[in-house]
């Protein structure tokens, strides 16, 4: 019997645009976009250690403005690096007809600004009865120990969950510990993933 229904954040609650960001850059920077796009194995690089947490908030804004060569003042950097998220009604829905019934997680690679300044603040965040992000366990998707520290917190057995994500790979990982899990294609599809594992909605 499944107890509990996880959901990624990304592409699944809010979808997002990485260029929204990077067009934003380029006004402050001497970097067109495109020569921005050259820089985005780096750029990459870095989020990624952002969001496992092995660089600070402050750290991240300092190497992304020198490598991008940007003036621009934190906050306004911090403003344009979040405002790359769109809700996803649907979900948000779904989240409060599920909510009766299951338990509810929340399992995201974020990052310290993405977490403070959208993911906290929706209206459905307080409805999860636990959160796992990467860069408070030090620890990404799909590595096993971030699901380990969600399946922890809800204090269920993996069997007993059922894990939402639009990336493949990740869902991969977490049926490879147990946990039942469905790829995030769209709401009509994850209607019937949900059906098809029982799920009362």
């Amino acid at each position: 019997m499944i107890n509990a229904v996880i959901f990624d954040f990304g592409n699944v609650l809010y979808s997002f645009r990485v260029m929204t960001f990077l067009e934003h850059l380029a006004r402050r920077s001497t970097c067109t976009v495109p020569e921005l796009l050259k820089l985005m194995p780096e750029i990459s690089r870095l989020a990624v250690e952002y969001e496992t947490g092995l660089i600070t908030s402050d750290q991240f804004f300092q190497q992304i403005t020198e490598l991008a060569r940007i003036r621009i003042s934190r906050q306004e950097f911090i403003d344009s690096y979040c405002a790359i998220f769109t809700r996803i009604e649907s979900t948000a829905t779904l989240i409060r007809a599920l909510k009766p019934r299951y338990r509810l997680g929340l399992l995201s690679n974020t990052n310290e600004w993405h977490f403070e300044n959208c993911i906290r603040t929706v209206d459905v965040f307080p409805l999860f009865d636990a959160v796992t992000l990467s860069y408070k366990v030090h620890a990404m998707k799909p590595t096993a120990a971030i699901y380990a520290d969600m399946l922890h917190k809800l204090g269920l057995e993996p069997g007993a969950c059922l894990y939402i994500d639009d990336i493949p790979e990740y869902v991969q990982a977490a049926r490879h510990l147990g946990m039942n899990a469905v790829t995030y294609t769209g709401h009509d599809a994850l209607l019937r993933d949900l059906r098809a594992h029982q799920i009362e909605i």
